[in-house]
């Protein structure tokens, strides 16, 4: 694989740890200790300041900022792009004791301890620190965001002294001074601010976008108001201390904003109720609430490994950051590469979104699954204006987006890679089939089938000698293939897509004639386009060799080898390292292409075929995506190379705690963290959810005791337990469930079932 584990956090079941503090990695320290709640995201920086390299981030989902691009004489350049924009720091404080400032770059510091509890969400931080050779006191951080009123969150600063005295000075407030990092500017207007010395607000604007935040905190003991500084409200605290004594001071802060004009009209009201929550929290119970809401999902959606701890807190550190991202499905559905953990990628919601991170939500939170795919049906008329700029008719989805709006500003990427249409249909296809929420995908999902449909049969040809149906001049999944015809992904999810949306139109017509007909009415939809359409999946290309062997595109078997095994680890990622045209010119492979649609739809390929197929393309991955370890997991699981499944599994689960790829500083990989999820339950689990019913065939690997996990499924929860020699599974909620287990048809009910086997 050509890369390993840079491990400088503890092992440990329930939490993520950092014992002394060494700068080298202070910026991965922020991404892996970020917290969020959906609504809001703060990276793990230290609060008082520090003046070593950094990344002090703090996010609101849907706030954005626009950038506007060179102009283009080719048609179908974007003229702008979008970006998330780093908004208020609302754990503002800055220290001083005996006149010296607290500063980590440039103190010496003990006994430093940084603990994320990934049972409760609260992270803290704890050191010795000698201001003066007289001095010594024990500083303590604590922060979290609330995950059931998510506009809130605390903060606390206990300074304790240890030896002397001291005369402890704390600024603490607000914060809209920080510069954007990729942008190299601020891109906040400040409008007001107050402080008096117990409360502090500000409210300030996007230079753009025009979207506002307002940001309210109330402090537990009195102060003053610190001198006026642009775009900042703060107040400062004094104590003297004597040996023994300790000064704290807490906080709890609201954020607010106005994305649009909706919200625009309700802001001031918001405002209002937000001051009222603040004037009645109280930091315990706000503090406790959160962790009571964290004690109820991990009930839900826990995954227990016996036997090995590393991987038991890669999985668990997975499950955390997909319930951070996404959960209440209230504020918006772009789930950011990054999540709100990083300005990489730009906060853009990518089109791996509805192939990764919705079987997450599919089986623990069904609701915010929906709201990913409603995000896509509010933004369809986006997707249609894209299509017209490309020359195509009905909707062209953005590879990358935070509004609804194409923002990759690359041409080869937002011009050529057609899954993140074929990813959203994919989507309703998967969200329907195990839901079966039919209101929602006649209602919305059936129209935004048909314009996509319709893109796909403007965007693809027919090949003049074979009359078979493809298309042409596109880059699939993996992104070291450029300007390529008849990717094997591309066109085997096209003809899925056209064949779903007859399937979708069929049955809508045949149960609800009055919608199909409404439907058909206002989209024009005719009788010789759905037959196009049928006539073009049937003619579909899909380059499959006599002996299983599918090839990802016309002529990739001819291009020049390379043998990914020699790339030295220090030159990842290739994108800093090879010239950019270097690395398109082989068959070397960035993540899973052939591989991926074997994965999505598991049930309609033989073992045999997809040996053959992952024989050929393992060894010419080089994993320079976090989407690439987990599918070569989930299918070495599958054949029974489970050395190969363990190897990609860790990769996978600990691609962030273990800077795998030398980028865990820019944010934590948000697909390969849903795909951690997927390891476990499409990979050692052996799940199936294409078929009629749902499937599992569990193995486990041999150094592990055992492992469990729930589904949300039939209504109810399955829980699957699996040991060595043997599988139990039990009906925990709901209806008696059938499935199949390795092949045979079975019936769970709340007694449960056990039975013996010797898969490993």
């Amino acid at each position: 694989m050509g890369k390993y584990a840079d491990r400088h956090f503890l092992v440990s079941p329930w939490r993520v740890e950092e014992e002394g503090f060494d700068p080298a990695y202070a910026e991965v320290g922020e991404s892996v200790f970020s917290l969020g709640n959906e609504y809001t995201g703060l990276r793990g920086y230290f609060e008082e300041g520090y003046s070593g390299p950094r990344l002090q981030g703090s996010y609101l989902s849907g706030v954005y900022e626009r950038r506007e691009l060179q102009p283009s004489g080719y048609l179908g350049m974007l003229p702008f792009t979008e970006f998330m924009v780093n908004t208020v720091d609302w754990v503002y404080c800055r220290i001083t004791c005996n006149g010296v400032p607290l500063d980590l770059a440039h103190q010496v510091v003990e006994e430093f301890q940084r603990t994320l509890d990934l049972r409760t969400g609260v992270l803290t931080r704890s050191f010795t620190w000698r201001p003066d050779e007289n001095t010594r006191l024990r500083l303590r951080f604590e922060r979290f965001l609330s995950m059931e009123r998510e506009q809130l969150g605390g903060q606390s600063v206990e300074v304790e002294v240890l030896e002397g005295s001291a005369e402890v000075a704390v600024t603490a407030g607000l914060d809209f001074s920080r510069p954007h990092v990729s942008a190299e500017e601020n891109l906040f207007n400040e409008i007001s601010a107050d402080a008096d010395g117990t409360f502090c607000e500000i409210s300030a604007v996007t230079r753009r976008t025009g979207q506002s935040v307002w940001a309210d905190a109330r402090f537990s003991r009195s102060g003053v108001p610190a001198p006026k500084e642009e775009k900042k409200s703060a107040n400062q605290f004094h104590a003297v201390l004597t040996e023994g004594e300790c000064f704290a001071l807490r906080r709890v802060a609201a954020l607010v904003c106005a994305r649009d004009e909706a919200e625009r009209e309700t802001f001031s009201a918001r405002r209002e109720e937000a001051r009222h929550a603040l004037e009645t929290a109280d930091y315990d119970n706000l503090k406790q609430g959160s962790a009571d809401w964290w004690a109820r999902q991990w009930a839900l959606s826990d995954i227990e490994i016996e036997g090995d701890d590393e991987n038991q807190q890669g999985i668990r550190f997975c499950i955390f950051q997909l319930h951070q991202t996404l959960h209440r499905a209230g504020y918006s559905a772009v789930i950011g590469a990054k999540g709100l953990t990083g300005e990489a990628y730009n906060g853009n919601t990518f089109w791996d979104s509805e192939v990764y991170c919705l079987p997450f939500y599919l089986f623990n939170n069904p609701s915010a699954a929906r709201s990913i795919l409603q995000f896509r049906y509010d933004t369809l008329p986006q997707a249609k204006e894209r299509a017209a700029a490309l020359d195509c008719r009905g909707a062209f989805y953005p590879v990358a987006t935070i509004s609804g709006r194409e923002c990759c500003d690359l041409w080869q990427h937002a011009s050529l890679q057609l899954q993140a249409s074929t990813g959203v249909a994919y989507g309703l296809w998967s969200y329907a089939h195990i839901t079966r929420d039919d209101d929602f995908l006649y209602r919305q999902g059936a129209e935004m089938l048909v314009e996509i449909s319709r893109m796909l049969a403007s965007r693809g040809g027919f090949d003049p000698v074979t009359g078979r149906y493809g298309f042409c001049g596109v880059m699939g999944p993996d992104e070291f293939q450029m300007m390529v015809n008849n990717n094997a992904y591309t066109n085997f999810m096209g003809k899925k897509t056209f064949l779903f949306t007859l399937d979708t139109l069929a049955a809508l017509e045949e149960r609800r004639p009055e919608e199909y007909g409404a439907l058909s009415a206002r989209l024009a939809l005719s009788r010789e386009e759905l037959s196009d359409w049928a006539d073009k999946a049937e003619r579909m290309y899909l380059p499959l060799g006599e002996d299983g062997l599918f090839e990802q595109h016309d002529g990739f078997f001819r291009l020049p080898h390379v043998d990914v095994s020699t790339i030295p680890a220090e030159e990842f990622p290739l994108y800093h390292h090879w010239t950019y045209d270097r690395i398109y010119r082989n068959d070397m492979l960035k993540q899973p292409d052939v591989l991926m649609f074997m994965t999505l739809y598991g049930s309609e390929f033989t073992d045999e075929q997809v040996a053959v197929n992952y024989d050929c393309y393992e060894p010419r991955c080089i994993h320079e995506s976090s989407l690439s370890p987990s599918v070569h997991s989930i299918l070495a699981a599958r054949l029974g190379r489970m050395d190969k499944a363990e190897a990609y599994f860790r990769f996978a689960t600990r691609m962030d705690l273990d800077n795998y790829n030398r980028n865990t500083r820019e944010g934590l990989h948000t697909t390969s963290i849903a795909g951690g999820w997927m390891n476990i339950v499409y990979g050692f689990g052996g799940l199936r959810s294409d078929g009629e019913v749902l499937s599992l065939s569990p193995r486990i690997p041999s150094g592990w005791k055992g492992y469990s996990f729930s589904l949300l499924a039939g209504g109810g929860v399955l829980r699957v337990m699996v040991r060595q020699g043997s599988v139990t599974l039990a009906r925990e909620s709901g209806a008696p469930l059938e499935i199949l287990l390795w092949g045979r048809r079975v019936t769970v009910t709340a007694a449960g079932l056990t039975e013996r086997s010797g898969e490993t």
